[in-house]
């Protein structure tokens, strides 16, 4: 039997230890095959307008590395700006079993990070569990 395909998408640059406990727990204590993607999302929107992301992609890259390490052996990329786009073009390429969406809670969430989790489940064919931080 092929391992649990997990798509974690993480706007919070220390999500390590939150997204750890949750990528075991949805594994269901066997292997699984598990892609990080932390969007952009840290632009505002004339940056985002501009197309001026490359300090956002930066710190996304460093937050996928370190959910990465704390995950164990996954994949990582930086994905769109909205995270939304960034899971769309994930499945494309990842067909997860699951996506694990991981933001900051309530006003700390920007405006593209905002409803993100509910955003995904309303709009993707796959179970997708939103945790906020």
């Amino acid at each position: 039997m092929a391992p649990r395909r997990l798509l974690v998408v993480t706007t919070v640059p220390d999500a390590g230890d939150a997204v750890r406990s949750r990528v075991r727990e949805h594994a269901g204590g066997e292997d699984a095959e598990v892609r990080i993607v932390a969007p952009a999302a840290d632009v505002s929107p004339l940056q985002w307008l501009a197309n001026d992301e490359d300090a956002a992609r930066a710190e996304a890259g460093e937050a996928a590395a370190r959910t990465a390490d704390a995950v164990g052996g996954a994949e990582v990329e930086v994905g769109d700006s909205d995270p939304v786009k960034a899971i769309e073009d994930a499945l494309r390429t990842f067909p997860a079993d699951e996506v694990i969406v991981v933001t900051p809670a309530g006003e700390k969430a920007n405006w593209l990070e905002a409803d993100a989790g509910r955003d995904a489940q309303d709009r993707f064919n796959v179970p997708v569990t939103a945790i906020e931080l």
